[in-house]
């Protein structure tokens, strides 16, 4: 089993319930969305470019996914992340856009935040106790040699590249758009959403995703709000 710590907006937020639609898949109840089409983009064509992002959930990533060290319980975990959320406030992002990174499209903070920074970092660091040393299929996977000096020294020290420096708050909508595809990809997207991302979000908690066996769909574990405690079990 692996686990990951992401930001998820609430499951009845717009935002998250549109995201499922375009995505395919929910991430609160496990289930299925079938793909309609959506605009100038065929039900096949949104199935194939959502075909990654489904598997993860709508997120931005916080903690990439980890196995639990040898001596770390996922109990231990809850708690640390209650605690954690326990003393955090909420980070307003005042607008999102669609953007396009590195060949795949994403929801982006319309402007640069520190306080999400700051947050981001301080997951990274203090959860890493939890987490097993990569594998060397693990490590492979992450494609070391297309890797910077400074995100593979990141993939070393902290099982994932963009972090710290390198990382860039995201909430994946795409795998890669062939150049040629991405004006009808992009004109989908800003219908299917229409002005959501600019209304904003609230980073106002933490969601535990689990993937429960290798290859399968991530789910939504548990919420840990910030500033409340207990979290509230979703799955």
């Amino acid at each position: 089993m692996r686990y990951a710590i992401y930001f998820s907006p609430p499951r009845d937020h717009d935002l998250t319930v549109a995201a499922a639609q375009w995505l395919g898949r929910d991430a609160f109840s496990g289930l299925p969305i079938p793909a309609t089409g959506l605009g100038a983009l065929g039900a096949g064509a949104q199935a194939y470019y959502t075909a990654a992002p489904r598997r993860y959930g709508f997120h931005g990533t916080l903690k990439a996914p980890f196995r639990l060290a040898g001596h770390a319980r996922e109990s231990e975990l809850l708690q640390a992340l209650g605690d954690f959320c326990a003393t955090m406030t909420p980070v307003v992002l005042a607008e999102m856009k669609i953007g396009l990174l590195g060949g795949f499209f994403a929801l982006v903070p319309a402007r640069e935040n520190g306080r999400l920074n700051d947050l981001a970092n301080r997951v990274v660091a203090g959860f890493d106790r939890f987490r097993a040393p990569l594998s060397d299929a693990e490590l492979e996977r992450r494609r070391p040699e297309r890797l910077s000096r400074a995100e593979l020294r990141n993939l070393y020290n902290w099982g994932y590249p963009y972090v710290f420096d390198a990382f860039r708050f995201h909430m994946t909508l795409t795998g890669h758009v062939e150049a040629h595809e991405r004006d009808r990809v992009d004109i989908a997207l800003r219908r299917h959403f229409g002005t959501l991302p600019e209304q904003g979000l609230s980073v106002d908690r933490l969601t535990l995703f689990v993937e429960r066996e290798p290859g399968a769909p991530f789910e939504v574990h548990s919420v840990h709000q910030f500033g409340v405690q207990p979290a509230r079990a979703i799955a």
